[in-house]
């Protein structure tokens, strides 16, 4: 009897101990479950901005615009249409000046004086009335380019050489912050001292050159002194305010 109360209690502890893992094994597998459902999936758009995040930037109309090597620079809207000065670059012989100069020989040749126009700077903060020669222009008479444009191309190497190469007493310094450029028919240095020609002034900026206007069809000429004009300096004219002849017409006797 005693054996047999022994094998009954042993059957009903080992009953007990398996309903027990069995309850521990689905209250373990529940626990997992439910912490799984915890966790919430990216949202869609969580994805889409974390690729467009791995993604290098781009520019719609062209290459990429991040800054890294290799990048090209956009193209400036003036690029072709100046004559570059580098610095204070602006001597006789200097690149820029030298290719100005070159240009100006080839389009007189090939075009002759139609081509061509004098240039006159002018400073009210110095002289009212007096125009310095600076030297001439010249275009392409098979292209747009017109006489301003030649001036507004090259303006800035046309001001330089005169205030700090050629006369800088009188354009230079203080009085370089009005500079005026004024022009005269091609060749015609004669008439305008005798008062027979009056200038026109150049106005407007390099933001009025046309679309399709390209500097390599102008050139510029410098006038260089030599001699006595290197210390009294060289051709000059009175004019008034509008670039009309102070004093009366006069001739010059050639035979003198």
């Amino acid at each position: 009897m005693i054996l047999r109360a022994v094998r009954i209690c042993s059957l009903v502890i080992v009953g007990l101990l398996l309903q027990i893992q069995s309850s521990c094994s689905f209250l373990l597998n529940r626990l997992m479950t439910e912490s799984q459902s915890l966790v919430t999936p990216p949202s869609p758009l969580t994805v889409m901005f974390a690729k467009k995040a791995r993604q290098k930037p781009t520019d719609s109309k062209g290459p990429s615009v991040s800054g890294g090597f290799g990048t090209s620079a956009p193209v400036s809207p003036l690029q072709g249409k100046l004559r570059a000065v580098t610095g204070k670059a602006t001597g006789a012989g200097s690149k820029p000046l030298r290719q100005a100069a070159n240009t100006f020989d080839s389009l007189r040749k090939e075009h002759g004086i139609e081509s061509c126009h004098d240039v006159y700077v002018r400073s009210p903060g110095n002289s009212a009335t007096t125009y310095w020669f600076v030297g001439k222009i010249a275009r392409d008479l098979t292209s747009s380019a017109t006489p301003t444009e030649a001036v507004l191309s090259q303006k800035r190497i046309i001001l330089e050489y005169s205030k700090q190469q050629l006369r800088p007493r009188n354009l230079g310094g203080k009085y370089a912050s009005t500079l005026e450029i004024w022009l005269a028919p091609g060749d015609s240095e004669m008439g305008v001292v005798q008062n027979k020609i009056s200038l026109e002034k150049v106005v407007g900026s390099v933001l009025d050159l046309s679309e399709d206007f390209l500097v390599a069809t102008v050139g510029y000429n410098p006038e260089i002194y030599v001699g006595d004009e290197l210390t009294k300096g060289g051709l000059r004219v009175e004019r008034d305010e509008e670039g009309r002849p102070i004093k009366p017409v006069f001739d010059v006797n050639e035979s003198a």
